[in-house]
């Protein structure tokens, strides 16, 4: 006869059990995302995230995920994810944020209102539905990627929408590489005016640098710090939406007499964001620390992108058309302008 389990005993194997049900759609997910992050390093200007989404979507896509595998990449793309938010925030010093932030303040703030004055202005007569609206919005105006994968789970973007956005910054991503250096010679831009631009107007944090060291290493460099403080400005925007949120559900709540409750949407993520950042600017991580917490975050970020893409659906993307594109492409061209514009006129760059 079979011993019977005692209640501690019953509860320890319940909370195995859950977990072992993620164990092969997690280790899918990090195959394909270590596969992701090696084409990444071979071709540093697509990114090891733009490629985790699309070898996901490509199986999706093609083949017939096993459905024991479902329960460990929904993990992966919601619980992992915003476990790389908070891993990144160790790799951020606010300290070097905050003296950099006060010299591109100005420049900032005029880049980040434009994106979405854009965003919001433009994807009316275009049709773009509302997610898309925010999700390319916060990717142009902050980090690509990263900065969408914040927002998303606030508010509540599909698999299908949060790679169709990422799809978009990172096609102007690449442009910008591209046509920036080019650009800035073209203009006259010196090492600081440039790497300012490269860091204001670029959308992903590798793309940035990767503008700004084609440039000059002074520029490189500076487009980093610049980048790195821009990517601050997830907290806010986070909050900002899940208060947002919070006001939606609240009035929805009230009007069919159902329950809300702001702990369920509010990002708590954002705060182990700012948390680990904080504990970074009192010294407590040594250098060693900070370089494996920017490399596990960014891996991370590559897992959860991969299990966003194998849930993906690739038939409702393409019904969307090219309208986000388009908007994409409006916003992205506004940031640049607007980037330039503010530096002509506050520090006579141009």
């Amino acid at each position: 006869m079979a011993k019977a389990l005692s209640a501690g005993e019953a509860k320890q194997k319940s909370f195995l059990d859950s977990y072992a049900k993620l164990v092969p759609g997690v280790s899918l997910c990090f195959i394909i995302g270590i596969i992701s992050y090696f084409l990444g390093k071979e071709f540093p200007i697509v990114g090891g995230a733009v490629f985790g989404i699309v070898l996901g979507m490509a199986l999706k896509n093609t083949f017939s995920i096993p459905e024991i595998m479902q329960a460990g990449i929904n993990f992966t793309a919601k619980k992992i994810l915003k476990g790389a938010i908070i891993v990144l925030g160790a790799g951020l010093s606010l300290g070097q944020v905050w003296k950099t932030g006060i010299e591109s303040l100005s420049v900032m703030i005029c880049t980040l209102t434009a994106a979405y004055a854009a965003a919001f202005l433009f994807s009316r007569p275009l049709h773009v539905p509302e997610n898309l609206k925010h999700l390319i919005g916060t990717g142009t105006a902050i980090c690509g990627a990263s900065a969408i994968a914040a927002v998303a789970p606030i508010i509540e973007a599909d698999e299908s929408e949060i790679a169709y956005s990422i799809s978009t910054v990172f096609f102007f991503n690449v442009l910008a590489v591209l046509i920036f250096p080019a650009l800035g010679h073209l203009l006259g831009l010196n090492d600081y005016a440039f790497g300012l631009w490269a860091g204001t107007a670029v959308n992903d944090t590798s793309s940035a640098v990767a503008a700004g060291y084609i440039y000059s290493d002074r520029a490189g460099e500076y487009a980093t710090i610049v980048k790195l403080t821009r990517t601050t400005m997830i907290i806010p925007i986070a909050l900002l939406y899940a208060a947002y949120i919070a006001s939606k559900k609240k009035a929805e709540a009230k009007r069919t007499g159902t329950s809300f409750s702001m702990a369920k949407i509010f990002p708590w993520f954002i705060l182990g964001f700012l948390g680990a950042s904080l504990l970074n600017t009192m010294g407590l991580f040594n250098e060693a620390f900070v370089s494996g917490a920017n490399w596990l975050g960014k891996f991370m970020i590559i897992m959860a992108l991969v299990a966003v893409g194998l849930q993906a659906d690739l038939k409702q993307m393409l019904k969307t058309g090219i309208r986000p594109i388009a908007l994409g492409m409006i916003v992205w061209f506004v940031v640049s302008a607007v980037s330039l514009i503010v530096q002509h006129y506050v520090f006579g760059h141009l």
